[in-house]
This record gives C-alpha cells, structure tokens and sequence, in this order.
C-alpha cells in the first residue's frame, strides 16, 4: 500500500485500525480545525465492484440513519487511485471492548451502556436498518466539546435495509453475538437479529465472558454470582434462540434495561448505607456524596484519557481539577464536585472528583477498591478536620510532611484494612504560602505500593 500522509483536506495522523476490506485513520480538517476518522477501502479489493459497492453501501445506510447515536458521516471522496473513502467523526474514548480489557464492569453500568447501545439500534432500525454485526468493538464511545459523553454504534458493513433482510441468503455477523437466523442462509432476519447481538453484549459486559453457541448460553449468574435474577432473566430472554421468544425489540429491551440499572444503583445505595452503620466512624467521610451517585446512576465513564500509557489524567466537570492516577483506577468518575460539609467545613458546591475502578464500593472499607477523591475548599481548615478523621478496622500508620514544587501539606496514612489495603488522607495549601485554596485528597489502594505521593505531585487546581 502507498504511503499516505492525506486523503483529500485531511491530514492523516495516525491508523486507528485495519480490518479485511478497509482501513480507519485519525485524521485532521485543516479547514474546521476538528478531528475526524477517514475509512479507506483496501488496496487489494479495489478492482472488486460487489466490495466498493458494499464500501460505500455503508457510508450511504451510516448517512441515512442520520442519528447522534450512530457514527455520523460528513464527506466522501475517492483518491487519486480510485479507493473510495468516506470521512466520519471520531470518538475518542475507545470502544466497549476497550473498557472490558480490564474485566467485567459494575453491574449498574454495565446494564446502562447495554442500553445506550440499545437505544443506537433502535435509533437504526426506526431508519429501516438492520446492523447484523453489533459487538463491542463496534460500539464507540464519544466525548463532545462540552464535555457530554454519547455511546455511537458503528461499521456499517454488514449491516442491510430491513426490506432486504427478509430476504437475505448470505450468513453474517460475528460468533458469540451472532442470532442462529444470521448463520442459517436464506432464513431472513428482522429487528429482534440485533436484539440477540444487544444481549450478547451485554452479557460479556457484565461477566466478562462472551457467551456460548445459542441454546447453550451459560446461565450469567453462574459466572457472576451476586447477579440479580431479574438481571440474568433479562439478558437471556435477549440471546433466546427463539426470536419469538426474545424482547419485541430494542426499545422494550432499553427500557428494562434502565429500569434494572435504577434499581441496581438503589441496592448499593442501601449497601452503602448499611457498612455506615456498621462501620461508623471508618466509613469514609465522602460515603454520603458517592452513595447518592449511586443511588442516581450518575457515575461516568473515564472517557477522556490523557497522560501516558499507565497513567491517566481526569478531570471534574469545571476542568479547576486535574489529577493523573494509574491507568487501572480510572474505569468511573464522579466529576460534579463535593460538598465540603461532609468533611464538617462550610457548606457548598465546590470542584472535586472522585475516580476508581467502581465507586459504588468506594466507601465499603470491606470491599477492595483502587481510587482516588480530591474535593477543593475555599473557606475553612481542611488540615484540622483531615487530623480528626480515624478509620475503625485499621491501623494507623503514622503521618508524614509533603512538599513539591504546586503543594505543601500533610499526608496521614492507614492499613490492614479490611479489604487487606490502605487509606492515606492529605490535606494541601498551596506551596507559595497562600492560605487557599485548600485541598482534601483521599487514596484506597491494594497492595503494599503506595501511590499517594505520586498522584499528588501530579495534582493541578487552577
């Protein structure tokens, strides 16, 4: 393949990814400043009309859902050796593939990414297409300029016009999330095709595992034993081999959906409350400000990754806050601030973040959990009320000065925790002497490394 450094007005930056017939490049719009994703058709199938055709079938059927929730297409073209090519926007945070190479996610979440999903291919089929090849490499993840995060469904390339699929005599679609009607030819396929791909997602969401052939799906509770019945009876009424037997479509498989993340998000809400009163003053102190994001499944994504390939920088919703934690810690943020009242300061909304692997367990010191909170206050003496805090069931480890070239401040550190990990509260001023703002920062970790000194070094509060 020739080396290419444009296709058309786009500056090519990087290749995103290669598949049999195309290959995907970041790419920039020199013109509107704006980075886009170019799909270029493969050298070696260039000369073959049923795959150009197929090629640009895709950018047509992509342009005719004309959604938010499904990749958007805004220019097509053809270089100078005949490939076609079409320019779509580019989502920055990753696929769902990308989230579960770190393992099964939380189950509120998992049930709400399912959804979103759900709701893009509902959005496909009110435009009378069927997508065939749903799976969470083609699930993409989008953050917009004002920080609003979409869930867009993706590749096209199988994907037909619901007129045609009745009459389909080709198999398609990927093994794990393929419907038996798609590997049977001839058989004709409908909507409730992609239903039976939504829960295979979904399944491998909240398990980890991709499931069986169909008909021989293990049941998910066996692979995730705190599972919900009606969560488990969910999922597999979507991966029914029986078609009749699934949900109706998309829409009616979201609602439960959300409906079972509501509810999801309530019980832990309640767990949480539970380990405060049985642990009362070792329950973390930011335990009321999380328990009631997840009681609201309000807990984000990390989506915005910056920083290196082991660490990640995540910020709150006002961007004040900027903190660079280890890759692994950043899979959910709470990103809408604090109220340092919690930490018996004055009362208020002030920038402040927290982000680890499932907050829903954050302030369970029972429950292993990588993480980190950072709450701002302008007004009060963070120092004092970090040197009354104590945690029932560890021990205490001492405290210790910090300093660097940003913060100054003092660092007060627990361990053999009931979850086997640590605790280390900070309390920072600014290192010129000024008397605000004050900052609180809290660290859980597993392991006898301790990452404190580290994420603090990296804080940065405008």
């Amino acid at each position: 393949m020739h080396s290419l450094e444009r296709i058309g007005r786009y500056r090519l930056e990087r290749r995103l990814g290669s598949g049999a017939f195309a290959t995907v490049w970041l790419a920039h719009d020199d013109e509107l400043d704006a980075p886009v994703a170019v799909k270029v058709l493969a050298e070696n199938w260039a000369h073959r009309l049923d795959v150009r055709e197929r090629f640009l079938s895709e950018a047509r059927l992509l342009r005719r859902a004309g959604s938010s929730r499904v990749v958007q297409v805004y220019d097509i073209g053809e270089l100078p050796d005949g490939r076609p090519y079409f320019v779509m926007e580019y989502a920055d945070g990753g696929t769902l593939a990308d989230l579960l190479a770190a393992g099964p996610l939380p189950v509120p979440q998992a049930l709400t990414l399912t959804s979103l999903a759900a709701r893009s291919a509902a959005a496909l089929h009110e435009a009378g297409i069927v997508h065939r090849d749903i799976k969470p490499t083609n699930v993409l993840l989008h953050t917009a300029p004002d920080g609003a995060r979409r869930l867009l469904l993706a590749d096209l390339g199988l994907a037909k016009s619901l007129a045609q699929a009745s009459v389909l005599t080709l198999a398609a679609g990927s093994a794990g999330y393929q419907p038996p009607e798609q590997a049977e030819p001839g058989a004709g396929i409908d909507a409730r095709a992609d239903v039976y791909s939504l829960g295979a997602v979904g399944y491998e969401l909240v398990t980890g595992t991709v499931p069986g052939p169909p008909g021989k799906v293990v049941p998910p509770g066996r692979l995730r034993p705190d599972l919900d019945e009606d969560v488990q009876r969910a999922l597999l009424r979507a991966l029914e081999p029986d078609r009749e037997r699934r949900w109706p479509g998309a829409l009616a498989f979201a609602d439960e959906l959300d409906r079972l993340a509501a509810a999801s998000g309530a019980r832990a809400a309640k767990r949480l409350d539970a380990v405060r009163g049985r642990l009362g003053t070792g329950t973390l102190v930011v335990a009321a400000v999380l328990a009631a994001a997840a009681a609201a499944v309000t807990v984000t994504l990390v989506l915005q990754r910056t920083g290196t390939a082991d660490r990640t920088v995540v910020k709150d919703s006002t961007g004040r806050v900027a903190v660079q934690v280890p890759a692994g810690w950043a899979l959910q943020l709470r990103d809408s601030g604090w109220d340092p009242h919690t930490l018996g300061l004055t009362a208020g909304n002030e920038p402040g973040l927290a982000v680890a692997g499932d907050l829903t367990r954050w302030s369970d010191l029972t429950a292993t959990v990588d993480g980190v909170f950072v709450g701002v206050s302008e007004h009060g003496d963070v120092t004092a009320r970090v040197n009354a805090l104590a945690h029932s069931g560890c021990r205490y480890a001492g405290s210790r000065t910090f300093t660097s070239a940003q913060w100054h401040g003092r660092i007060r550190a627990w361990n053999a925790c009931p979850d086997g990990g640590s605790v280390t509260e900070s309390a920072l001023g600014p290192a010129d002497g000024s008397a605000q703002p004050q900052v609180y920062v809290q660290v859980r970790e597993q392991g006898a490394a301790d990452a404190t000194d580290g994420i603090l070094r990296s804080l940065r509060v405008t």
